[in-house]
């Protein structure tokens, strides 16, 4: 037995104040959400969602929610198909210059949201001009921000699986580059690839600051119009977001422990 471990009382307790911790404003929200002048509690408020005569009011959150599901396929694509690939090589070929890679993709993390907006700025008129402006192009600033928590995830699947003698071993069969990343690396690489797509999904969905000051409609920023109008609204669609990355969390967990071998 582990002395240093704290006793079964000891984590019931902290489990009690951290589940206390966000049940509380999370349940709040809930019956704010039920919140009847006339009947007390009642959940007119959800089902006005589905109400014809109400869908004008609430249209730019499901325009927003739209872009910013948008905006996560193209985020998770850039993560999956830039990041990860440019990480295998340099684990397997510069490893010298992993400790400075690690750094500039670290980076953002350090860095408010307001400061990189200012240093994009010059930059998205540049994007305007060449590809448009429509939303998706949020995508090139967000896969910035989501760099050092996709980051982390690879790394730690890569940190556990031998990437070196998989790919010398399926060189030495004849196999191409992209046969050795695709079908031996990525399933070895299979958990840290999902956590950081799931993890970038929540980011994006989550993020106000860049979308707002870039003038662009996204969940979070049509959130914000609709609580002009209607209250109640937003606060539902906060609880089925939250919802939506809890269970994208679960997801994660579970194919942690269902994946928890490597492939060979």
């Amino acid at each position: 037995m582990n002395r240093l471990a704290p006793s079964l009382t000891t984590r019931w307790v902290i489990g009690i104040l951290v589940g206390l911790f966000f049940a509380i404003p999370l349940v709040s929200t809930f019956l704010y959400t039920l919140r009847d002048t006339e009947s007390g509690l009642s959940f007119d408020h959800w089902l006005a969602l589905f109400d014809p005569a109400a869908s004008a009011a609430i249209k730019p959150i499901w325009t927003g929610l739209g872009n910013s599901l948008i905006l996560a396929v193209v985020t998770v694509a850039i993560v999956l198909f830039l990041l990860a690939p440019t990480m295998i090589l340099v684990n397997l070929r510069f490893g010298k210059l992993k400790p400075i890679f690690e750094f500039a993709v670290l980076l953002p993390i350090s860095i408010p949201a307001i400061v990189l907006v200012v240093g994009l700025a010059p930059i998205y008129l540049q994007i305007g001009r060449s590809v448009g402006t429509g939303t998706w192009t949020l995508a090139f600033a967000y896969g910035i921000t989501v760099l050092p928590f996709a980051y982390r995830s690879i790394q730690a699947s890569i940190d556990a699986a031998d990437l070196r003698t998989l790919s010398e071993a399926a060189r030495s069969l004849g196999a191409s580059w992209p046969t050795v990343v695709l079908q031996v690396l990525a399933p070895n690489l299979r958990q840290g690839l999902l956590a950081a797509s799931l993890i970038s999904i929540a980011v994006v969905l989550g993020e106000f600051t860049i979308a707002s000051l870039l003038n662009r409609q996204v969940f979070q920023t049509a959130m914000v119009v609709v609580q002009k109008q209607d209250p109640y609204a937003p606060a539902i669609f906060t609880l089925l977001a939250l919802a939506l990355v809890f269970l994208l969390l679960l997801l994660i967990g579970r194919v942690a422990r269902g994946n928890g071998k490597a492939h060979s």
